[in-house]
């Protein structure tokens, strides 16, 4: 009797331990997440949820989303509920989630490094259409187009002593820049009229580009990292802000007034 009572003791004991080996495991982990998918298309919601083993009072998780190349693509605070549990939906694609590849979500509650725990998911890519529209010179008729990714174009200003455009951006991500520029309103040329090249500096930094021509214009396409405020582009000749007209005009101007100054003084000089 007391032996079928020792092994039942025994076999009690052991399936309580067993039963409670699982929730021994869970508490070790002191936040979980992941994803409601592996991997998802633009336009698709991604459901980020999680849990938490122990409720810290007066702190929220935070969610930090990077795409492949590193850059953040959200950053959110999130609230968790009584349960330990707590949720995000995010979109998928955007001007920012717009490379395909693998996506890291990293999430930590308080301020403690053991309280952090990553997943990720695969995207693959979204078709952003560039930016694109023209830039006219007052006094001319001569228009500057352009298509912009990753950035806006804020403003293009010749610098007529640095035979230079002086392109103002607003770079949020890596981009492109791609421009056309009238052979009127710049150009670079050899002594001998033929086609020179363009020196092009990303914040005084000089950077590679890539061009085409034809007989009345030229199109570079520039990469710009994220951050960029100024592309500049360099040749032998670039037409005044206020054209070409206007010059030739206060040109004109000037030297009536040089002959007029020099007639006057010639008409008050004494005759001998």
């Amino acid at each position: 009797m007391k032996t079928h009572l020792s092994v039942f003791a025994l076999s009690a004991i052991l399936i309580v331990s067993i039963a409670m080996a699982p929730a021994f495991g869970q508490i070790q982990n002191s936040i979980v997440v992941a994803t409601d998918k592996t991997s998802y298309s633009e336009g698709e919601a991604i459901l980020v949820t999680g849990e938490v083993s122990q409720l810290l009072g007066g702190y929220t998780i935070s969610l930090i989303v990077n795409a492949p190349n590193g850059n953040i693509v959200t950053i959110d605070q999130l609230t968790v509920g009584a349960d330990k549990k707590f949720s995000a939906s995010l979109a998928a694609g955007g001007s920012l989630m717009k490379y395909s590849g693998t996506y890291t979500v990293t999430v930590q509650y308080g301020d403690s490094k053991s309280r952090l725990a990553e997943t990720s998911f695969e995207f693959d890519g979204s078709e952003i259409a560039p930016a694109g529209s023209t830039v006219a010179f007052e006094g001319t008729d001569d228009v500057i187009g352009y298509e912009i990714t990753g950035g806006k174009l804020l403003s293009i200003t010749p610098d007529v002593d640095a035979n230079s455009l002086i392109i103002a951006i607003d770079a949020f991500d890596d981009g492109l820049l791609t421009i056309t520029i009238p052979r009127t309103v710049a150009d670079a040329l050899l002594p001998t009229g033929g086609d020179d090249e363009y020196f092009v500096l990303i914040d005084g930094e000089e950077v590679e580009f890539t061009e085409t021509k034809t007989s009345t214009d030229r199109t570079l396409t520039i990469a710009f990292p994220v951050g960029a405020e100024e592309i500049e582009i360099i040749g032998t000749f670039v037409i005044p802000e206020f054209g070409t007209i206007a010059a030739m005009i206060l040109a004109v101007a000037i030297i009536s007034i040089i002959a007029v100054s020099a007639r006057s003084r010639l008409s008050i000089m004494p005759r001998y």
